[in-house]
C-alpha cells in the first residue's frame, strides 16, 4: 500500500472517532441529566466544553505540529481523546463530565490541526480533493453509525458506553498511527532549534477563548450579565494586541499575515466560516422540528437526519474527484446552492409539510455538503506552503469551528425568544413528550423560520465569496505554492 493510503487509513480512524462522537452524545442528553440528575443548562455545557475547547486550541497546535512534529502531535491527540472518553464514560457527575469532555475536546483538536496536514502531506496537490472527499465519506458513515449505535446504546445499555466505545477506536488509531505515520525530517547539525511564539499563541487563545465563551455565557445566562459583557471586551482588546504583536514584534509569528494575503486561502477560509455559520444549526432545528412540531421522538427524529450523512457520504468522494479534475472554486459553488436551495425550502416548513419532502431536501443540503467540503478544503490546503500545513489546517478549523458555536447559539437563540426557555431546553435534551401546544408551536415556527433566513443571507454571502475566489493552482510543486504564496 502506497503511503498516501496508509496516512489516511490512520487519519480516517480518527476521522471516524470524532464523527461518531458528535452525533451519538446528542442522542444521550436526556438519559446523561436523568442519571447524573444535572440541569439543562449543566447538560447544554456537555455539549458546548467540547466544542470550545476543540476550537480555541486549533491554530496553537497546528502550529506546533509543524515546528515539532505533525505525527507526534496527532498521536498525542488519540491519545488525550481516547483517555478523555474513558473518563467521560465514568464521570460521576454533570460537572466532572462536562470537564471530561472539554479534555475530549483538547484531544480533537489536535486530531483535527493536524490530520488534514498529514494528508496534504502525503497527497500531491492534484489528488488532495479526492483523498478530502474519501474524508467526507469518513464523517457521513461515521455520523450514521453515531445515530444507529446510539439509538442501540441507549435503548439497551448505558448511555456511559456511547463514550467507552472510543477506547478500542483510540487504542488501534494509536498504535497504527505509531508504525505507519512517517516521523519529521531531523534536524541538521547546527541548525537553529524550533521556535514556537508563546506569546502570539497565548494572546490568541486567550482572544478566542474569551469571545467563544462569552457567545456561550450569554446564549445560556443572559446577555446584559456583567461575565458575558466582560469577557466580550476582553476578547475585543486582545485580538487587536494579537495582531500587533505578530505584525511588529513576534520573531516568527503564530499566524503570518502573508497568509491573508493570498486572495485564494482568504476566500476559502472566510466561505468555510460563513457556511458552517449558516449551516451548523440547521440540524439542531430539524431535530426540534421533527420532535415538537411532528411529535416524534429524539431517536426518531434523529434517524430523520440520516439523508444528510447519507447524501454527503455517497456524493463526498465525486466531489474531491471533481475538484481535482476542474478545480474547487466551481464544485464548492454548486454545492453551496444546492444548499442555499434546500435552505429556501426549510424556510417555509409548516406543520403539515410531508415528511418525506423533509427528507428529500435534507438528502439535497447533504450532497451539498458532500460537493462543497472536499472541494473547499482542498482549496484552502493547496494554497498553504507545505512547510505551514499545519497553521493553515489550524486556521481553518479554527474558523470552521468558531462557525459552529456561533451557529449554535443562533439557533438556540433564536427559539428561547420565540418560545419559553424551559421548552427550548427541552426540545434540546430531548423531553418533549408529543406535540407542542398550538401557541408554541406557532412561535416555534416564527422563529425557526427567522433562523433559517438569517442562514440563507449568511450562505449568500459565501456564495459570492466562493464565486470571487480565484482558480486553484492545482498540481503545482510545493515550490511552485511556496512563490506563490510566502508565508514567513
Amino acid at each position: 500500500m502506497e503511503y498516501k493510503w496508509k496516512a489516511f487509513s490512520v487519519t480516517s480512524l480518527g476521522s471516524l472517532m470524532a464523527a461518531v462522537d458528535s452525533t451519538v452524545v446528542l442522542l444521550a442528553l436526556f438519559p446523561i441529566a436523568s442519571d447524573l440528575r444535572t440541569d439543562f443548562i449543566t447538560v447544554v455545557w456537555v455539549v458546548l466544553a467540547y466544542l470550545l475547547v476543540s476550537t480555541t486550541f486549533g491554530i496553537t497546535l497546528g502550529r506546533l505540529g509543524d515546528l515539532f512534529g505533525r505525527k507526534q502531535m496527532y498521536l498525542v491527540g488519540f491519545g488525550v481523546f481516547t483517555v478523555g472518553s474513558l473518563f467521560s464514560g465514568l464521570a460521576p457527575t454533570g460537572v466532572s463530565l462536562v470537564g471530561f469532555r472539554a479534555l475530549q475536546g483538547f484531544g480533537a483538536a489536535l486530531l483535527m490541526a493536524n490530520s488534514f496536514a498529514i494528508i496534504s502531506e502525503a497527497f500531491p496537490a492534484g489528488e488532495r480533493g479526492r483523498a478530502f472527499g474519501g474524508t467526507a465519506v469518513v464523517w457521513g458513515f461515521g455520523s450514521i453509525l453515531g445515530i444507529i449505535l446510539g439509538g442501540v446504546i441507549i435503548a439497551f445499555t448505558t448511555w456511559r458506553l456511547i463514550f467507552l466505545i472510543n477506547l478500542p477506536i483510540g487504542l488501534v488509531g494509536t498504535l497504527w498511527g505509531y508504525w505507519t505515520l512517517r516521523s519529521a525530517a531531523g534536524r541538521p547539525s547546527g541548525s537553529e532549534r524550533p521556535y514556537f511564539d508563546m506569546v502570539g499563541g497565548l494572546l490568541f487563545t486567550a482572544a478566542i477563548t474569551l469571545l467563544l465563551v462569552a457567545v456561550s455565557w450569554g446564549l445560556l445566562y443572559g446577555w446584559t450579565q456583567a461575565a458575558t459583557i466582560g469577557m466580550l471586551i476582553g476578547a475585543v482588546v486582545l485580538f487587536p494586541l494579537f495582531a500587533r504583536w505578530e505584525t511588529r514584534y513576534a520573531k516568527d509569528p503564530v499566524i503570518h499575515v502573508e497568509f491573508f494575503r493570498n486572495r485564494g486561502f482568504t476566500y476559502g477560509v472566510a466561505t468555510a466560516f460563513l457556511q458552517m455559520l449558516a449551516l451548523f444549526s440547521v440540524n439542531f432545528l430539524l431535530l426540534f422540528y421533527l420532535e415538537g412540531i411532528a411529535g416524534l421522538s429524539v431517536l426518531t427524529a434523529s434517524y430523520l437526519i440520516l439523508p444528510v450523512a447519507v447524501g454527503t457520504a455517497l456524493v463526498g468522494p465525486f466531489g474531491g474527484i471533481l475538484s481535482d479534475r476542474v478545480g474547487p472554486r466551481i464544485v464548492a459553488t454548486a454545492g453551496l446552492l444546492l444548499q442555499a436551495g434546500a435552505l429556501l425550502f426549510l424556510t417555509r416548513l409548516t406543520p403539515t409539510t410531508p415528511l418525506i419532502d423533509l427528507a428529500i431536501i435534507e438528502a439535497v443540503y447533504g450532497v451539498g455538503g458532500g460537493l462543497f467540503w472536499p472541494a473547499n478544503t482542498a482549496s484552502i490546503m493547496t494554497e498553504t506552503p507545505p512547510a505551514k500545513y499545519g497553521v493553515g489546517s489550524g486556521i481553518m478549523n479554527t474558523m470552521r469551528q468558531t462557525g459552529m458555536v456561533m451557529s449554535f447559539a443562533l439557533s438556540l437563540t433564536a427559539i428561547t425568544l420565540a418560545v419559553p426557555a424551559s421548552v427550548a431546553y427541552a426540545l434540546f435534551v430531548g423531553t418533549i413528550n408529543g406535540r407542542l401546544s398550538p401557541h408554541d408551536a406557532a412561535s416555534y415556527l416564527s422563529g425557526q423560520s427567522l433562523a433559517f433566513t438569517i442562514s440563507l443571507v449568511l450562505l449568500a454571502v459565501a456564495l459570492g465569496l466562493s464565486v470571487l475566489r480565484p482558480s486553484a493552482r492545482r498540481g503545482d510543486p510545493p515550490e511552485a505554492r511556496d512563490a506563490a504564496a510566502p508565508v514567513g
